[in-house]
Parts: C-alpha cells; structure tokens; sequence
C-alpha cells in the first residue's frame, strides 16, 4: 500500500505523507451476523496473537483454497449474495472453529455438506460442527451470507465504492468484511473468484480468466490464481471497464482494468507496465505470477494498493497536471515491486510490514534514480534527517506502534516507508553494492509463495555478507534512535524542535 499525497512532490526530499482518513475499522455488532443456537454459552473471538491486529486469524487450521462467489445488483446501496467455499485441514483436534468475518448477514453454514451451528463473536463467526474433527482433518466450509459494500457507522467495508461499480481494498484488516476466512497474511491460499454481474459490466479478479457464462440478463466470470495468495490481497473489480491486454517479458500476459471512457487518456501510462516489470526482473528476478496489471478506478481511497496480480489505482494519480511524470512512474514501480515484496513474500506478522513497504520504497526510488536523475543520497539523507521523529511517533521500523484509536490503517506510518527503505540504504552501505543485490535476489527466490519475517532476513543477510549482522539490525530495525550511517558519519537526525519541547516538557 502507497499512501498518496494530493500536492506535487518535493524534488530531493524525502516524499511527505498526506494525513488522508482511510478506512477504519472498528468491531461489528452481534447483530449483523445471523445466530444459531443463541442458547448455548457465548463463543469468544480467537487470534493467532500478532502483536497489532490480536484477533486476525484463527488456530486450529490451514486454509488450503477459496472459491468466492458474488452477485452484484447492479447497485452499491444493496448487498451481494455470496457464497464462500473454504478447503482447509485441521492441525488441532477441533469441536467448533473461528472463522474472521463481520459487517454481512450469514444465512447457512455447512462442513463437509453438512449443516453447522454458527454465532458471532466480535468480528468472527464461530462455528459449531456437526461431529468433531480430529488433526489432519481435510474440510469443506461452506457459508451463504452477504457482502455487504455499505459502510455503517460502526464498521466500513473492504468494497470501494467507485464511479461505475465496486473494487475490493482489503489490506490490512478489511478482507474479512468482505468474505468469511482466516484473515491473516500468514496464511496463503488458491482462490477461484466468481462474480456475477448485469450484462453492460465487466468484472475482473486476480488471476488469469477461467471462463465466462453469458445469459439473457447477466454474465458469470471466473478468474483463479496460480499461486497462493493472503486474504489482504485479494481484488474483484466490477463496472464499465474495458480490459486491455499487451504482452510483457517473455511473453507474460499483462491486462489492465480501466473504465472504458479513459483508456485512451489512460493508455500513455499503462504501456510503461511491460519495460518496469523488465526493469524489476533485472534487479530481483522473474516476475513471480501469472500475470501483471493496474485496475484504475475512478474512486477517492487515498491509497494505491498492491493488489495481487491486478494493482489497485486512483484514476486522478494519472491526470492530475501536478503530478510529474517521474513521481506517476515511480509509484507504479512501487505497487509493481511489492508482488515480490508483500504478496510473493509475505509478512509472517504485520510487525513485518516493513519487509513489504521499504522493499516497495527502495526501487521506487531506485527507479527515479536510475530513470529521471533523482539521487537515491538526497532522498536517504532526507529521510535520515526525520529518521528519529518517525521513529518517536510511530515506532521503530521492525516494531511499530500500534494503530491510532479508530484509525486502523494509521499502522502505515512514515517509518515503514522512507525510514525502512533508509534502513536498507544503510545494509546496503554495511554490506556492499555486490552482496546487498545477491541478497535481495535470493530473498524473493528463497521464500517465494511464502511467508517470511525480520528474523528470516537476518539469517539471510548475515549468511550472505559471511558476518554475524545481529546488531547491526538490533540498532536499525529495534532502536529508538537511528544509529549513524555506514560511510556518511556528517548526517544528522534532527528533531524539530516543537515536538522536542513536547516530550521533554
């Protein structure tokens, strides 16, 4: 995810980040999840315990595979009947399972055909099995409910409302307020997506095309990815779209979603994907999935998102007159870099985000160095410079600070972009141009379609550099002050002074 600011760009300065509301979530009422059995004792919402969404994922399974079907009406104000089949294996003797779900009505749940009990939880949906299962256990979920893309004044959903349709925007807690599963990066699944919608709309997925059935009144279409993807990731796109197709590096099949009215004004941009995805390829490796593209919609998020396979766009970061072209190419490289970084290798915890977002920010600004003469110097002693303010406000890179009241997406702070891409200038400075690349390449191979965290790219680094670097990340990644900068003892970290005064007071 790239939070965008709505002024043009400071040329060598480290990019500021606008104070935009995102989305919000906060946890559903009881009510919107239909109960069964009321009688027996109050289940308890569960988690895999990560240290900033507590209550994301679920114990006792794997899930192994989606299929995800949705009816759109026609209309944003109304909800779409869903169907969600979940494939997953038991790892734990279970007699009633969570699943993360919330902000749509579940009318059925079945296991393995099945009919189950089900309540709600806070924002899970607990499921009470017909018969225990027992370890090993290979299951076959399936929930009829609602996805609902209103927001309520208590929780918002993962829908984007755009000019035309829907767009999905999961990341980082949203997905399950769109689908029930188990909705935690850590655990990556196939999807097959099916979508129904009025004839005179277009609806894509991630993936490549399975298909599409055409009736008197409506299409299906259905899309399936080829490797295994985190629920944050997933993207359905519904309106009056035009896809289009071009070929990218050895032949990958590269398709983009726009509304059809724009895609000549939007064409100058979109044919700059194929040369940015053979521009990534030379610095890390082959493009990790089936396919590439950008879905620019026409809605107000804030954000850009790194959408598995099909990258989630605002239509004004293309035609705002403001924008240079460098910074417009530059953040399409950011979203591009982060199908290795974030969706090829995946954060075990979101503490890990950095992983995604200074992988994402270092060939952003790789690429604007290379491409349009912006020294990657400049924008990392910039960053240097605010590296201690970043890191007061929101936490070291490695462990951030929780998220603001109310505002859980306030976790993309600038310290996991600019202050993490600094981190990784200073490895690279530590280590050597040679390693630091052979590292950045074998970090994507190693742990491609796979979950990976902070301890993992140690392990890597030091292997790689032959030297323990234990410490050196301690001081980096954990610290509360950032450390001087291998190579550039002259720079400064400076706090300004207001917020200076504020803590000493």
């Amino acid at each position: 995810m790239l939070r965008t600011h709505k002024t043009a760009p400071r040329t060598g300065t480290a990019r500021p980040k606008a104070p935009r509301r995102l989305r919000t979530a906060f946890l559903a009422s009881a009510a919107s999840v239909c109960l069964i059995a009321a009688s027996a004792p109050a289940p308890a919402p569960l988690g895999i315990g990560d240290r900033l969404f507590p209550y994301l994922g679920n114990p006792g399974y794997d899930v192994t595979a989606y299929d995800l079907a949705f009816t759109y009406p026609g209309s944003n104000s109304k909800p779409l009947p869903a169907v969600t089949t979940i494939e997953a294996r038991t790892t734990d003797w279970l007699e009633q399972f969570n699943l993360d779900y919330s902000h749509g009505t579940v009318r059925s749940v079945e296991v393995d055909g099945a009919p189950a009990e089900f309540r709600s939880a806070g924002e899970d949906l607990v499921v009470t099995p017909a018969e225990p299962l027992p370890p090993g256990f290979r299951m076959r979920i399936t929930v009829r409910h609602d996805s609902n893309p209103v927001s309520s004044k208590d929780q918002e959903s993962g829908w984007v409302p755009t000019a035309d349709g829907l767009a999905m925007a999961n990341q980082a807690d949203a997905g399950h307020r769109v689908f029930p599963g188990n909705d935690h990066p850590s655990d990556k699944a196939m999807f097959t997506i099916r979508v129904t919608a009025p004839n005179g709309y277009t609806a894509v997925a991630n993936g490549l095309p399975a298909g599409a059935t055409r009736g008197a009144e409506a299409t299906t279409w259905t899309y399936r990815t080829e490797h295994p993807m985190a629920t944050e990731l997933a993207q359905v796109s519904i309106g009056r779209s035009s896809v289009l197709h071009r070929s990218g590096p050895d032949g990958l099949p590269v398709r983009d979603v726009v509304p059809t009215k724009d895609r000549e004004l939007l064409e100058p941009w979109l044919k700059k994907t194929p040369d940015q995805i053979a521009w990534m390829q030379e610095k890390v490796g082959d493009y990790p999935f089936e396919t590439y593209g950008l879905l620019i919609a026409e809605a107000s998020t804030g954000f850009e998102l790194e959408t598995q396979t099909l990258s989630l766009f605002e239509r004004e970061l293309f035609t705002r007159p403001e924008y240079p072209k460098w910074y417009v190419e530059s953040i399409m490289v950011h979203e591009l870099a982060h199908q290795w970084f974030g969706d090829s290798v995946s954060p075990r915890t979101w503490s890990d985000l950095w992983l995604n977002e200074g992988h994402a920010t270092w060939y952003e600004a790789l690429y604007a160095e290379e491409k349009a003469d912006k020294p990657m110097e400049a924008r990392m002693r910039a960053a240097y410079r605010a590296s201690d303010t970043w890191r007061a406000a929101g936490g070291p890179p490695a462990a951030p600070k929780g998220a603001a009241p109310g505002e859980k997406l306030s976790i993309f702070r600038p310290n996991v972009y600019d202050g993490s891409a600094l981190f990784l200038y200073a490895l690279r400075e530590e280590i050597g141009r040679p390693a630091f690349e052979q590292l950045e390449r074998t970090w994507v191979s190693t742990h491609h379609d796979g979950v990976a965290d902070t301890a993992d790219f140690e392990q890597l680094a030091s292997a790689v550099a032959g030297r323990e670097l234990s410490g050196f990340f301690e001081a980096w990644l954990y610290g509360e002050k950032t450390p001087p900068m291998p190579g550039h003892p002259d720079w400064r970290s400076t706090v300004p002074a207001k917020k200076h005064a504020k803590r000493t007071r």
